[in-house]
């Protein structure tokens, strides 16, 4: 895969005259050539970007480059989440009074719907892969005791894509959060300090049979599972700083990927599971960036003076 990374770079350096001068010297129309998709699918990474003053919500093209903004709203959007037909995105907003509810909108920002109406924090949609729940984090279960004040208590939770018949996954007294679909629907991966310190876990999308699947001293978390269900990527700073990881669904085979001196983090995997896109803090600021799933040929694919994050691939 490192040549079509080496095509992404290439491409932004190709003529771009749609005319070009045959051995006569007349000038002939170029034959139209379609870029190979980056990645499968159709080559789109939603992400979240200050750029524009408030984070909003942009769509990257990758081959031919640009850019969208999909979003102009006067609240923070954050953490776009790409519904499995491609066809909606569902997205966090965060109100004037702190507050995080879960939206949904189409795939070009029109028709904009919230799913939740909380007082709390709701937060990090994912999808199951046949569209029809999205499993999110949310510390709507925080309590109050008169030695500690509020405790909050982030716990896993999933709804239909219309905000109804929302329900409890986890319940365990810490913070249970950054869930992620497994792609066969039978599993949700996700962060949890209920041992002391973020752990990665995995559980039936029952709730049932929660599993440690990190046991590290590090703080583990933002996993993301593999398109063909067999490695999870996350973070953790178990090397010092945040750098992104791999291993088996089962917790085996770890692998570092990256070696950053600064924050590698977010790793979201491609349609054809062959690269993870992932944002880094390495340029003084964090950008998106691509990788093999190997590790190899990291590109930056952002480049402003404020944050970009939170990739998702178009599925």
């Amino acid at each position: 895969m490192a040549g079509v990374l080496v095509f992404l770079v290439a491409s932004a350096c190709l003529p771009r005259d749609p005319l070009a001068t045959s051995t006569t010297g007349i000038r002939t129309a170029r034959p139209e050539v379609s870029p190979p998709p980056i990645g499968g699918g159709d080559s789109r990474i939603a992400f979240a970007s200050y750029r524009d003053g408030e984070s909003e919500i942009f769509l990257l093209q990758l081959v031919p480059y640009g850019m969208t903004r999909l979003t102009d709203m006067s609240e923070r959007v954050s953490k776009p989440s790409w519904s499995p037909d491609g066809t909606r995105i569902a997205l966090v907003v965060t109100d004037d009074q702190f507050n995080l509810d879960i939206y949904l909108m189409s795939a070009d920002g029109s028709d904009l719907v919230r799913l939740t109406d909380q007082t709390w924090v709701d937060t990090e949609p994912t999808w199951s892969p046949d569209g029809m729940r999205i499993a999110f984090s949310t510390d709507r279960n925080s309590y109050v005791t008169i030695e500690e004040g509020t405790v909050y208590d982030f716990e896993i939770y999933t709804m239909n894509p219309d905000g109804s018949d929302q329900s409890n996954l986890t319940n365990m007294r810490g913070w249970d959060t950054a869930p992620d679909w497994s792609p066969d629907g039978e599993k949700i991966v996700y962060q949890s300090n209920r041992d002391g310190n973020p752990e990665i876990y995995l559980m039936k999308t029952d709730g049932s049979e929660q599993t440690n699947l990190t046991t590290n001293p590090a703080d583990d978390g933002g996993p993301s599972w593999s398109p063909d269900g067999r490695k999870v990527a996350f973070h953790s700073d178990r090397g010092g700083v945040f750098d992104i990881y791999v291993m088996n669904a089962d917790g085996t085979d770890l692998v570092k990927l990256t070696d950053s001196p600064d924050w590698d983090i977010g790793p979201s995997w491609s349609p054809n599971g062959e690269l993870i896109a992932f944002y880094s803090e390495r340029d003084g600021n964090f950008e998106v960036y691509v990788m093999n799933a190997d590790g190899s040929a990291e590109i930056r694919l952002t480049e402003h003076g404020d944050f970009d994050g939170f990739p998702d691939w178009h599925p």
